[in-house]
């Protein structure tokens, strides 16, 4: 007999924050030098979101626009981000990461990749296909 959907939907509600809880700790470790978590956070956001606005940002990491601009403002100067004016609304400036900011994540996912390359394989190759084929039945969209 096999596990009901109620005990595997409490196994991926108990897996899933342990496993992304784990990544992002990778991640931040590898952060650059001086850059806090809501700024690694806002950039991981942008690149997510190419051209998002301040006040999108704001709200995802939950600061006010006063507070996301500072923090935007020294991802500037450090020449991360760069704002742009939108070419659909001359009020509305558009974020970006910048080379140098794509740059500085990858380093941190090419670090948190390896890591996870690691631990995986520590697994059986039975294993590993039992994840692979967990994984991409959860993430296949079914309605």
């Amino acid at each position: 007999m096999g596990i009901s959907p109620e005990e595997c939907a409490r196994e991926i509600l108990d897996a899933i924050p342990v496993v992304m809880r784990s990544i992002r700790s990778e991640m931040r470790s590898h952060r650059e030098t001086g850059m806090s978590v809501p700024q690694f956070r806002a950039m991981l956001f942008l690149r997510r979101n190419p051209g998002i606005s301040l006040v999108n940002v704001a709200d995802h990491l939950g600061l006010t626009p006063p507070s996301a601009s500072k923090l935007i403002d020294g991802l500037v100067a450090r020449g991360l981000v760069t704002r742009q004016g939108s070419i659909h609304d001359r009020r509305r400036i558009e974020l970006h990461l910048s080379n140098k900011g794509e740059q500085s994540l990858d380093v941190s996912d090419r670090a948190t990749r390896d890591n996870l390359v690691a631990k995986i394989h520590a697994l059986t190759p039975d294993e590993r296909n039992m994840v692979g084929q967990s994984l991409q039945l959860l993430s296949k969209r079914r309605h």
